[in-house]
């Protein structure tokens, strides 16, 4: 069965690029008809960040990317909050939790002559490496240790001495293919013998993911591009157990626009950013899921589930992948104009419902329906959910404005009244089920041009009168949000 896994380490909440590598990580797998499983990998001690790994289920969670097994979520619909939970036969799936296991399968390098102990400390690490830019050679471990006598190490770690575990690279060449590479070479003169086990006792990433990924049935790695130049070694450490080793797959990287590698110091990064700013996750997958992959035709618009169907390693490219901020805005406007009924209600009113002027107010707000007409003002006009309590803020609260912007084009501010007022009595002799938009279109053209006026000249000022801003929705819209009461109030207001 295929198996593929995404194993991020709570360094910090989950990366953009991080959640592109468990969209395909994901992908590959339900394509397969197999699993996905998340481990985390907490080794990195110094950085570890405390709410690192449930930022990371939560942001996977919201992106409806769900594993299969490994570490997850016990309820993220509860509105307490959500427990991490381990689940499946292969656990512990958090790092910190597998020491043993660990001693276990770096006892058996030793024994076999496959790695050795390092007394070198951080000094003289320094000077070999200073040594080795001097001389403009590349810069690795000098095999210092490498001939110690095992019992004579053993007795100097009894005696109280740091110590690492390193690698004991192999004369000869390695190579594998890559799902998106192809063939891949590498000298082992060039691969440094790589510290396994670190002096605090807990594995490096480089030991860990091989042994994890083994125990755990892994079978397709993928990953970013960065950790091409590390697969020789792990592929050492698969062929000195004499493991099966998995298909690999290296991802572009992710590019900001002067083609610099995408940093969280260059802005925000993080999934949760994204979130918190008002881009839908549909919006973020379908934009993420473009960074690297193309379909090959001109279809842009592919939801979580399309993707399933669709998406293709052969499609991805290896060049770097440009994060191109304007693309995401166009995808979450084009997503947003879609949302309709309850989605568009539940999707937008967490935006608002917390805001002073939003509970108290007279409005329908309880009201599904009136709700829905509410959002589709502006759902065409923004770009991000996080605008809706600046450009909503106007029907619950009409703001102070002057008067001299209602005068449409080259008329006054005296006619503009006087249109008002005779518009405020017409709409007076009219019910309240007339208040909706297409209704009162219907009614009010006709009365326009049977004064003789132009649609501008009344509907402009009336749409100022309404929301007391230059640049709004349409009046008739407006209408049918704020009935006739509140509508005959503002327009009084203004005449």
């Amino acid at each position: 069965m295929l198996k593929t896994r995404f194993a991020p380490s709570p360094t910090g909440y989950l990366h953009v690029g991080g959640l592109r590598t468990a969209l395909y990580t994901y992908l590959l797998a339900k394509q397969n008809e197999g699993k996905f499983l998340l481990r985390i990998e907490d080794t990195d001690r110094e950085r570890f960040v405390a709410d690192g790994t449930t930022n990371i289920l939560k942001s996977l969670s919201w992106a409806n990317i769900i594993p299969d097994e490994g570490v997850v979520l016990d309820d993220i619909s509860t509105p307490a909050e959500p427990q991490v939970v381990q689940e499946g036969s292969n656990g512990p799936y958090i790092q910190s939790e597998r020491l043993e296991i660990y001693q276990k399968y770096i006892q058996k390098l030793l024994s076999n002559g496959d790695a050795y102990y390092c007394f070198c400390d951080k000094e003289r690490l320094d000077n070999v490496r200073q040594e080795c830019i001097k001389n403009k050679v590349q810069t690795k471990y000098d095999r210092n240790c490498l001939n110690l006598n095992l019992e004579e190490a053993k007795k100097r770690i009894k005696n109280g001495e740091k110590y690492t575990i390193r690698l004991k690279i192999p004369d000869g060449v390695t190579v594998f293919k890559d799902m998106i590479r192809g063939k891949v070479k590498f000298n082992n003169k060039t691969i440094d013998d790589q510290v396994l086990i670190k002096s605090d006792g807990y594995p490096t990433y480089h030991f860990a993911v091989v042994v994890d990924d083994h125990l755990m049935g892994i079978t397709h790695v993928v990953r970013g591009e960065e950790w091409i130049s590390s697969t020789p070694k792990h592929i050492v450490l698969y062929n000195a157990f004499g493991w099966e080793i998995p298909k690999f797959a290296h991802l572009p990287l992710l590019l900001n626009s002067d083609k610099s590698k995408l940093s969280k110091r260059q802005g925000d990064v993080a999934v949760r950013d994204y979130k918190n700013k008002g881009y839908l996750k549909d919006a973020l997958i379908n934009f993420v899921a473009f960074l690297g992959w193309n379909p090959g035709d001109e279809s842009e618009m592919y939801t979580i589930e399309k993707l399933k169907k669709e998406f293709t390693f052969e499609k991805i490219g290896k060049a770097g992948a440009v994060f191109n901020l304007e693309k995401l805005d166009w995808y979450n406007k084009e997503y947003l104009k879609v949302l309709n009924g309850k989605e568009l209600v539940n999707t937008c009113l967490p935006w608002i419902k917390d805001e002073v002027w939003f509970k108290n107010n007279n409005l329908d707000i309880d009201n599904t329906g009136w709700l829905e007409k509410l959002f589709n003002l502006e759902k065409n006009r923004i770009t991000t959910l996080n605008e809706l309590p600046k450009v909503l803020k106007f029907i619950f609260k009409l703001p102070t404005y002057e008067k001299d912007i209602l005068i449409w084009k080259k008329s006054d501010l005296k006619t503009a009244k006087k249109v008002l007022s005779e518009l405020k009595d017409f709409l007076e002799t009219l019910n309240e089920d007339d208040f909706n938009a297409e209704k009162l279109q219907e009614i009010l053209v006709p009365w326009i041009k049977e004064k003789g006026y132009g649609n501008g000249d009344v509907l402009y000022p009336m749409r100022v009168a309404l929301s007391g801003q230059k640049n709004s929705p349409g009046p008739f819209e407006i209408v049918g949000v704020l009935g006739k009461n509140e509508v005959l109030k503002r327009i009084g207001k203004a005449c």
